[in-house]
């Protein structure tokens, strides 16, 4: 009896093991099936992707690819641009006004200080910087001394020409300019008196700046003004903001109260 139910066990768990066997297992739903699920068990296989993605035609809008793209977009450039936008047209360059020559600079009256650029054409040992010196004169090579008190700069190089073509070259060619005009001097009611080198357009007043400022007991609404010419010389008291000239003297007075 126990041998016959030992028998049937058998029998029935044959039976439940062969319909385990051929029943299929579980799927998961909801996800689409991988490559290699395709690989294994078949099926369509997917496109290959292409080798590049091409930029949509209406790309989405929103985030931050999308404002990066529109602020490249909405930047007009003229040889690139596609659509019609603003022209860039590229700035001119800012340059500051052009130095103006004093107007006594052509009728200047050369004297003791004054240094000059002289330039004989073609004759590079003649051509140099010369200063006028305590008596009045300048001295080159070949042709010595040369008197230039008095003179402007036009007439001194008209007489070194002369000079030149005195038995020296035929046919000289001379130009004369201005390198650095003689000082003026400064003295009485400011921090440092002395003398200074002349800047073209100045005033007592930007003389008086130059010199270190009024002292606390200067005088400031008058100077006075000393001018030495062909003519004469010239005193005068004048305002803070006359014109003044190289070689010239400025005096600041002290004030009473």
């Amino acid at each position: 009896m126990s041998g016959f139910r030992a028998l049937a066990l058998c029998l029935l768990s044959a039976v439940a093991l062969s319909g385990c066997m051929h029943r299929p297992g579980p799927v998961a739903t909801g996800h689409p099936p991988g490559d290699l699920d395709r690989l294994a068990y078949g099926g369509a296989q997917p496109a290959p992707p292409p080798a590049y993605a091409p930029y949509p035609a209406t790309a989405p809008t929103g985030g931050a690819i999308a404002a990066v793209r529109d602020s490249f977009a909405s930047t007009a450039y003229p040889r690139y641009a596609a659509a019609p936008g603003p022209r860039v047209i590229p700035a001119r360059a800012a340059y500051g006004p052009r130095m103006t020559v004093p107007a006594y600079a052509s009728d200047y009256r050369l004297d003791a200080g004054d240094k000059l650029r002289i330039v004989v054409y073609g004759q590079e040992g003649l051509t140099n910087s010369y200063a006028v010196g305590a008596g009045g004169t300048i001295t080159m090579p070949l042709i010595g001394s040369v008197q230039a008190r008095g003179l402007t700069p036009a007439q001194l190089a008209s007489r070194v020409r002369d000079h030149l073509r005195n038995g020296y070259i035929r046919e000289p060619y001379v130009a004369a300019e201005i390198e650095a005009y003689r000082p003026f001097f400064i003295l009485g009611e400011v921090a440092a008196p002395g003398q200074y080198p002349y800047v073209p357009n100045m005033t007592a007043e930007s003389a008086v700046a130059i010199a270190g400022g009024f002292s606390p007991r200067a005088k400031r609404d008058s100077v006075t003004l000393t001018h030495t010419s062909s003519a004469g010389t010239l005193r005068a008291v004048v305002p803070p903001s006359t014109p003044i000239n190289p070689g010239d003297t400025i005096v600041v007075g002290e004030r009473w109260f």
